[in-house]
């Protein structure tokens, strides 16, 4: 068992703590000791890494209400009791209420060891299952976040959960605003290093000197950068920002890892298309270090319909932070949403759906005058990927029926009644549109 596992053995008399606290030492174990239950329960928490062993008699807290509480605690916790020669049926009832086992007085000193080895194992295993679930759960959220039914979006979902698994460095580029950061995250979270650290730093926010120490160190307080995320994921944004002397240094710490690395690198250039590029900023051996692995994210114009997903899916985050209801998008709005161009993307959509649902709650303006003002100019027919309108609003069709199905929870009848369909044609545009009623149910 790995020294990182505690003991706490937990008697009223000194000697007994003494004896099996040498013992566990013998034996390899670290071992803290508590005279009382009460001082015990102020370290003992929930995930606690570690083994109780615990008299049965204690004056003031016994070890059964000990026990019980800490069951209460974490009901995984291995406790293991000990006990005199008439306290035995005592024992078995606390293995009943959820102690692992239990030692009489005078005990095998080999037996304690056993038990403490087994106990270990157990505990261990029961934490890194948690740990597992938690990685799991989180990788799913940070994969919710990546809205989209578009194939661009699929393909890129795809990619993550290959590229998470795998030992490369990674370089993301893409337009500003899609969402580089959360693709980092999302990396991060669906890979064997979810349970380690992902430490993110900008190289475009500091000076060379203040950098260079947060990254390399020598820092006040903690760890620099690179030590922190060993193990686990450095993050790197605005990676075209790296001085000559830095790009060194970063290289040489690569180089130390070998293969595979210890260490991920995750590097986040926000040059694409604008000013300098990756490419050209980095040294060509770091460059191809950082770009064993690339994604590269798609720009929201080419993501179609999953325009109008995101933008429902904003509004309604905003409505229900700002007490008010959701503004309604009219066919031209949507298709004029589908139209514009979104230089700033995913980022820029995020604060015209906001100002879109407190324009709405003071009852004036239109989402065309939100576009404008953010310097858009929208078209009458076509967008600047050349397709039609009718697209467009076969796409707004299908995000209308989409949300009311989804408020009304499947209700055909009621669905009919508020977009005024018959149910021939309701039943038609959902078999168009691969809209499923069992979905909403």
């Amino acid at each position: 068992m790995s020294r990182t596992m505690k003991i706490a053995v937990v008697d009223d008399e000194p000697d007994m703590r003494e004896s099996i606290s040498q013992w566990l030492a013998l034996s390899g174990f670290d071992s803290e000791t508590f005279a009382s239950a009460d001082d015990a329960l102020k370290v003992i928490s929930a995930d606690w890494p570690g083994v109780i062993i615990s008299d049965i008699r204690m004056p003031g807290t016994d070890g059964m209400t000990f026990l019980k509480r800490l069951m209460g605690i974490d009901s995984g916790l291995p406790v293991i009791m000990i006990t005199g020669h008439g306290d035995v049926p005592m024992a078995v009832e606390a293995m009943r209420i959820g102690a692992m086992d239990f030692m009489e007085k005078p005990f095998n000193p080999e037996r304690l060891t056993e038990l403490v080895k087994r106990a270990g194992q157990a505990r261990r295993m029961t934490l890194d299952n948690r740990a597992l679930r938690r990685d799991l759960s989180e990788g799913q959220q940070v994969m919710s976040k990546l809205i989209g039914a578009s194939p661009v979006m699929d393909r890129l979902r795809e990619d993550i959960l290959d590229l998470g698994q795998a030992d490369g460095h990674v370089l993301i580029d893409g337009e500003t605003g899609t969402g580089k950061t959360l693709v980092a995250h999302a990396l991060h979270a669906v890979g064997p290093r979810a349970s380690k650290k992902f430490v993110p730093i900008s190289c475009a926010a500091y000076n060379d000197e203040v950098l260079a120490g947060k990254l390399f160190g020598p820092v006040e307080n903690g760890l620099p950068a690179v030590e922190e995320a060993r193990g686990g994921t450095l993050c790197l944004e605005d990676i075209e920002a790296l001085s000559d002397g830095l790009q060194a240094r970063l290289l040489a710490f690569i180089a130390e890892q070998g293969t595979p690395a210890e260490t991920r690198i995750i590097a986040i250039s926000n040059a694409r298309g604008e000013g300098r590029k990756a490419e050209d900023s980095l040294r060509p051996d770091l460059f191809y270090r950082l770009t064993a692995l690339k994604i590269t994210l798609p720009p929201l114009r080419s993501r179609g319909e999953d325009i109008l997903a995101l933008f429902t899916r904003m509004t309604e985050q905003f409505s229900e932070e700002y007490g008010c209801e959701p503004p309604q998008v009219t066919a031209q709005e949507a298709a004029q949403l589908l139209q514009a161009p979104w230089p700033g993307n995913v980022r820029q959509l995020i604060n015209v759906a906001e100002r879109a649902v407190l324009q709405n709650r003071r009852g004036s303006g239109s989402i065309a005058s939100l576009l404008m003002a953010d310097g858009e100019e929208t078209q009458e027919a076509t967008t600047t990927e050349g397709k039609p309108l009718k697209e467009y609003v076969e796409s707004f069709e299908k995000m209308l029926i989409d949300n009311t199905m989804r408020r009304h929870k499947g209700s055909i009848a009621a669905v009919m009644d508020e977009l005024c369909l018959p149910r021939r044609t309701l039943n038609e545009k959902m078999a168009k549109y691969g809209l499923s009623r069992s979905d909403y149910l």
